[in-house]
């Protein structure tokens, strides 16, 4: 599965772009999860030179950081599922996420 797409790549601000942006109004613009792991990323922005992203992470705590499409890429869950996109995820505000 590819993780990221042209379309989402259009969609998803540069780095910093929403740095003024209060966390409750930053766009989550697309998820990223492992089925087998309990680990969930969303984006908000990309470098698409670095290819890296910020944004929220979940996992054994939530925290806004910065995280890699390579690592997504290569990483495996407890069973060795890779990384999945949510299809079905819409972008959405932070302050309107209800599992974060």
């Amino acid at each position: 599965m590819k993780l990221l797409t042209k379309a989402i790549k259009e969609r998803l601000p540069k780095l910093y772009e929403t740095e003024k942006v209060p966390l409750g109004d930053k766009v989550l613009v697309c998820k990223f999860f492992t089925p087998d792991a309990g680990w969930t990323w969303y984006a908000t922005e990309y470098n698409p030179d670095e290819k890296m992203f910020f944004g929220l992470t979940c996992g054994h705590c939530n925290e806004w950081g910065y995280f890699s499409l390579l690592e997504l890429e290569q990483l495996r869950g407890k069973l060795g599922l890779p990384v999945e996109r949510d299809f079905s995820f819409e972008p959405t505000l932070f302050k309107n996420l209800k599992d974060a």
